[in-house]
């Protein structure tokens, strides 16, 4: 305000030159404001295909439980982008998930914690993508979930039951700390739409904020203030720590989802607000999961898995990989050193006291040898190999991951926790299915069903009264 005022001065006093300067500035200012708070809500990671894709222009898969979601091209190229919206068309599609025609977007695109976002944050958001994103002149790839999935009108009835359209309103009774880490845990960062689990109709489990869910064939842990099954007993220097560059020692690495959102959001958020974001973690509301004895990283100690191995064998001996601990010898141990305790720099952590290895979900330990592990941070690029579909190291089979699991929980890790054959199939086949997705076969015949049924007792109700008026 103090700039516009001032810009209005200048122009009455100097003929307007100085007044268009200081309106470039203005404008320029607000556009790096957009670029701030699209990189808090992770814009690029979603809406950039991988392996060369440009930059906000769409094509990203999501694999939901419902079917593949395709993220949409929305630079302000007029044909294919958001450049024809308006900034009310663009704030509907962000805080309600509404696009100009009046198709309603998927909850993929996290317009439940957007709705939260402010004014002047939507406003600067908008001049960005307008003004300060290159128009990429990319086409669309269509989603086409099967049906009753593909009736996007659906969505209206689901935003009625889940969407929370209330604006983020500060607590008085918190700090300013505080405050601002709930704006962007619960709102711009939209870290509880990944970490809050979902019920039966994919909506948020409210009751249960952070507490954790699976997010394709990755789980998004806890994250509440609890010491047990969440990060209650983190430091806030280490929460900082992992958000800025993806790993903590002794605790956690970011792969997956997360990995994209270090890669490409937080490590570029300023220290303030990865504070804020740790302060407000830390103190959140504790959710405990009943089964949860003890902290995911304080699991398992250093065994050295080359002294069950010597012997066993005659040194030419065939076909000896048969089993966990010679899995793990041949595939794993090179990288995380035979006793598990990772290279000397950590880029290879650690598989004791490692939150992967010690939570009562293992589908990140899982995941981790299906996909690998990504994630560039500055100059700093972690990669560890796939061994799934197309890897260049060796592809494993569904029972040879289950049998490395099982070997790193049992000697690293949260020894109660087995791993099946079927457990990896259902990961490498995008993660678990839920209740809804299941009965999707059975919806269509279902609905043809009762319309048969409604048109019968319409029918009948008819026959009764032209019975009775006789």
């Amino acid at each position: 305000m103090k700039k516009l005022l001032t810009a209005c001065l200048l122009s009455a006093a100097f003929g307007g030159f100085a007044a268009s300067a200081m309106a470039d500035d203005t404008q320029e200012a607000l556009i790096h404001q957009g670029q701030e708070v699209a990189t808090a809500a992770d814009c690029q990671a979603c809406h950039t295909a991988p392996e060369g894709g440009k930059p906000f222009a769409g094509g990203y898969e999501i694999h939901s439980p419902m079917g593949t979601i395709y993220t949409t091209n929305i630079t302000p190229s007029k044909q294919f982008g958001i450049g024809s919206y308006t900034e009310e068309q663009f704030t509907r599609a962000v805080r309600e998930g509404v696009r100009p025609d009046g198709a309603n977007l998927y909850p993929a695109m996290p317009y439940t914690s957007y709705s939260h976002m402010s004014d002047a944050d939507m406003h600067a958001l908008y001049v960005y993508f307008q003004q300060g994103v290159k128009p990429v002149e990319q086409p669309n790839v269509e989603t086409a979930l099967p049906f009753p999935f593909n009736m996007r009108i659906a969505m209206a009835g689901w935003n009625m039951m889940y969407l929370d359209s209330t604006p983020f309103k500060p607590d008085p009774s918190k700090s300013e700390q505080w405050n601002r880490g709930a704006y962007l845990v619960n709102g711009a960062g939209h870290c509880d739409t990944c970490h809050t689990p979902r019920n039966l109709m994919m909506g948020s489990v409210t009751d249960q904020p952070l507490a954790g869910g699976m997010v394709g064939p990755w789980y998004a842990p806890n994250i509440s203030s609890d010491p047990v099954s969440g990060i209650g007993n983190w430091s806030q220097a280490q929460l900082v720590e992992y958000l800025k560059t993806g790993r903590t020692a002794g605790k956690n690495q970011a792969a997956g989802g997360m990995a994209e959102a270090v890669q490409n959001s937080l490590q570029y958020m300023s220290d303030t607000d990865l504070n804020a974001i740790a302060f407000y973690l830390k103190n959140s509301t504790p959710v405990r999961d009943p089964r949860d004895t003890q902290a995911a990283d304080t699991f398992g100690k250093p065994v050295n898995v080359e002294e069950g191995l010597r012997g066993a064998h005659p040194f030419n001996a065939n076909k000896t990989i048969d089993n966990g601990a010679a899995l793990f010898s041949g595939y794993c141990a090179s990288c995380h050193q035979p006793d598990g305790s990772g290279s000397k720099n950590q880029a290879y952590p650690s598989l004791f006291n490692n939150t992967a290895t010690g939570m009562g979900n293992a589908s990140n330990l899982i995941s981790a040898i299906l996909y690998g592990v990504d994630r560039q941070v500055g100059d700093h690029h972690v990669l560890m190999p796939k061994f799934g579909v197309g890897s260049y190291v060796g592809q494993l089979d569904d029972q040879q991951i289950a049998d490395i699991s099982n070997y790193v929980l049992k000697n690293y890790g949260n020894a109660a926790i087995q791993v099946s054959a079927h457990d990896v199939a259902v990961l490498r086949a995008g993660g678990p299915v839920t209740l809804l997705a299941k009965l999707q076969p059975f919806m269509a015949p279902a609905m043809v069903a009762g319309v048969i049924i409604l048109l019968v007792l319409i029918f009948w109700l008819g026959r009764k009264r032209k019975i009775k008026a006789a």
